[in-house]
């Protein structure tokens, strides 16, 4: 659970607005879109994730609520860096195997969202320097995660435990690393004279 948004519903009501995303994809998606855009981000992200969101359906007027909250709840956890931040996956009654694979799926979201505007040369630099290209090169292997069938229980759950709170903690080192692409391009260009 993410703020007051739980996986679960988030999910089902992506699927019955017809959206292709589901619930950790999406999180992802708008996780790394704040740490880009900050609040902004909503602007971009809540049409792709409904795709043609039509404002007289009452299903996707419904999911796009769920979807306003998410972010405004993510975007105060991001930016207060502080531990509350988590990812929206599935609970804990649900097999390692379905979390693991919305953890992956979560990963792909935010790896989307860091390539899914056009980037200028300094954003392609800042994510091709560290620590963000180790980042993104472990989600990119984390996104190819899944559960052996014969792996141990308690060891599984270590695992999934262990990259759970590496993804936590990279997210926000994310947010925290790409803050000058957050500020208007008239701050950045005036802040960079005065260094020169």
């Amino acid at each position: 659970m993410t703020g007051t948004v739980e996986h679960g519903e988030l999910d089902a009501a992506l699927r019955r607005c017809g959206s292709s995303w589901n619930a950790s994809q999406a999180h992802g998606l708008v996780c790394s879109r704040l740490a880009l855009c900050g609040a902004d981000a909503l602007d971009s992200w809540l049409p792709q994730v409904l795709e043609d969101p039509d404002p007289d359906v009452v299903l996707q007027q419904e999911c796009a609520a769920q979807l306003r909250q998410l972010h405004d709840d993510t975007h105060r956890q991001l930016a207060e860096r502080g531990s509350e931040f988590t990812l929206l996956l599935p609970d804990e009654n649900e097999s390692a195997a379905i979390r693991t694979e919305a953890m992956a799926q979560w990963c792909e979201g935010f790896l989307n969202g860091l390539v899914v505007r056009v980037q200028g040369d300094p954003l392609k630099k800042r994510l091709s320097s560290e620590p963000l290209n180790d980042i993104i090169r472990d989600m990119l292997e984390i996104s190819r995660a899944a559960v052996d069938d014969d792996a141990d229980d308690e060891a599984t759950e270590a695992a999934f435990a262990e990259v759970y709170e590496y993804l936590r903690v990279v997210a926000q080192l994310v947010y925290e690393e790409l803050v000058e692409f957050r500020r208007p391009a008239t701050v950045r260009g005036n802040a960079s004279k005065q260094v020169h």
